[in-house]
């Protein structure tokens, strides 16, 4: 088929790259313009647009779509469909309707639950036992489109953010390879999302990554998954921010924050319901490491307290 291809971070790269495998003629490939980053804060290329570089791909960066002269490459691409994951740009109507068979979103959660920006993490955050890809007919509202396919996904008890991206990455190229042949030969059917279970996904907020130690120790478990690897769960330590990057649940009660007890095998913190054994963290300016090589240079005794 001839596609589009729109799309940004490394979940829509992983797509890419298989819709490349797979022998499709890739017309255009649209993504983020570069942003700056790293400490030199040099302009960088999204993970898309290096990989369409490296294949010879034409690649268009507009800052919006609003406009008929910005649409007019989309346009004379003439694709069947265009394949869209995480983009980050909304795409009007006018663009919707540019192929030949639409837009079809390759989406991180089984819709109509989790609609929105972090589906991931708020799976996680919630405590859901399983999620998936939708492929979804593109329309105006956000995530409301007929689901086209599915594909279900277990999350794991130890399951981060970042595991569970790449296994659903990995999962929505495979299934958006299968589903093209079959809509190109109409043997897909749409099927409406039930409104009844919509659930939205809101973008992760910079406040939601600190640590409230008066919650139970599973919530704070689930929320130190969700924000591994971004922006990672935090707490104080002596006024200094100290990332949590892994934890289990484990026995102990007492005043919530307070260091129960501190060994090679782990900082059991109290919590408010129950405690939370710390195997993993990071000072501000340092490295993570284990609970043992933090406690090799940190006095950290049963009785310290994280958090204000």
């Amino acid at each position: 088929m001839r596609l589009l291809f729109a799309g940004t971070p490394d979940f829509a790269a992983t797509a890419l790259a298989a819709l490349i495998a797979a022998g499709h003629d890739i017309a255009l490939v649209l993504t983020q313009p570069d942003r700056p980053a790293g400490r030199g804060m040099r302009l960088r290329a999204s993970p898309v647009k290096a990989l369409a570089l490296q294949h010879g791909l034409p690649v268009y960066q507009p800052e919006s779509l609003r406009s008929e002269a910005a649409r007019r490459p989309i346009a004379e691409a003439a694709g069947d469909v265009m394949v869209v994951a995480a983009y980050g740009l909304i795409l009007p109507q006018a663009v919707l309707d540019l192929p030949r068979w639409g837009c079809v979103n390759i989406h991180a959660s089984l819709l109509p639950r989790w609609r929105g920006a972090a589906p991931i993490q708020r799976a996680i955050l919630a405590g859901d036992e399983e999620t998936g890809i939708t492929l979804m007919q593109m329309e105006a509202g956000l995530d409301t489109g007929p689901i086209l396919a599915m594909a279900r996904l277990p999350i794991g008890p130890e399951e981060t953010a970042g595991s569970l991206h790449d296994r659903l990455a990995a999962l929505g190229a495979r299934e958006i390879v299968a589903l093209l042949p079959r809509l190109a030969a109409g043997k897909v059917v749409p099927q409406p999302q039930d409104e009844r279970f919509a659930v939205y996904a809101a973008k992760i907020g910079k406040g939601e990554a600190r640590i409230d130690w008066q919650r139970p120790a599973a919530q704070i478990a689930r929320q130190v998954r969700a924000f591994n690897p971004h922006p990672g769960a935090w707490t104080a330590l002596d006024g200094e921010v100290l990332k949590l990057w892994q934890v289990r649940c484990c026995e102990g009660q007492g005043q919530p924050g307070e260091v129960l007890r501190a060994s090679p095998a782990g900082i059991v913190v109290g919590c408010g319901e129950g405690a939370l054994c710390v195997l993993e963290l990071q000072k501000a300016c340092g490295r993570r490491v284990d609970a043992a090589a933090f406690l090799a240079g940190h006095a950290l005794t049963p009785g310290s307290v994280l958090g204000e």
